[in-house]
């Protein structure tokens, strides 16, 4: 009867073990989710995020100057391409009355 108490005793322990580590995870969890800590994080790694766009536009001005010049290219290529595409009889230095 003490070996079959003893067991009881043995699991009842392990399963207020398994408890106290279960809710720790959960209290753990909920502290990680809570939504101004989420916002806080994620405000950080925006900030982290932008100064090292920063650094790295100090570091190489020309690259940025180039993609700057081909988003603009890329951006604005239709009224580019109606630039060079008119012809001559609707180009209005060309009309003659």
């Amino acid at each position: 009867m003490t070996d079959a108490r003893a067991n009881l005793a043995a699991a009842e322990a392990r399963a207020a073990e398994a408890r106290a580590r279960l809710s720790g995870t959960v209290a753990r969890l909920q502290a990680r989710l809570d939504p101004k800590m989420l916002a806080e994080d994620a405000k950080q790694a925006g900030i982290h995020a932008a100064r090292a766009g920063v650094d790295s536009a100090r570091r190489n001005p020309g690259m940025v100057t180039a993609a700057v010049a081909v988003a603009g290219l890329f951006l604005g290529r239709h009224r580019i391409f109606a630039l060079f595409s008119r012809s001559d009889r609707d180009h209005p230095v060309s009309k003659k009355d």
